[in-house]
């Protein structure tokens, strides 16, 4: 069975027109980049030719992991806009308070295509996103890390 992937709306939207982008325009310009390669002559020395055949095997890969991601893909519904949610889930916006340095910091719980840790988007599937799924505002959280155990208590959720 293949693995579901969790995306919002807009990521989904997002992918979509990357894959149209390299199915048309990409495509057309990798295709057109190996006809000059082999304009040029002997294929068994013309790196412009190698170069641009390895650009045709990245650009298909590529387009062949979005069919796959889009193809199984589970796109996230929010009903709320704003407003506090009762527990976290998928979508969810945490303010958590870190207690032993006493620091307030804000996440989204996001799907793992769309984690990225620098800007606050934590996947469902970290350590830290399974922690906090499922909880309310509140309760005590504890992360298992490689450091050690991190607390953390929730102080807000909104959707």
């Amino acid at each position: 069975m293949a693995k579901e992937f969790k995306l919002s709306a807009q990521r989904y939207a997002e992918l979509k027109e990357e894959l149209n982008y390299l199915k048309t325009v990409r495509e057309r310009e990798v295709a057109n980049q190996i006809k000059e390669a082999r304009s040029f002559g002997d294929l068994s020395e013309n790196s412009e030719y190698d170069e641009a055949k390895n650009e045709q095997g990245r650009l298909y890969s590529r387009i062949a992991e979005i069919e796959n991601i889009l193809a199984n893909s589970l796109v996230i519904q929010e009903e709320e806009q704003g407003g506090e949610s009762e527990y976290i889930r998928l979508g969810s916006r945490v303010l958590v308070l870190d207690t032993e340095f006493q620091e307030q910091e804000s996440y989204q719980i996001v799907g793992s295509q769309e984690a990225d840790p620098m800007s606050g988007r934590i996947s469902e599937e970290s350590p830290f996103g399974r922690a906090l799924l499922g909880k309310q505002k509140g309760d005590d959280v504890v992360v298992e890390a490689p450091a050690g155990s991190i607390h953390y208590q929730i102080l807000e959720i909104q959707r």
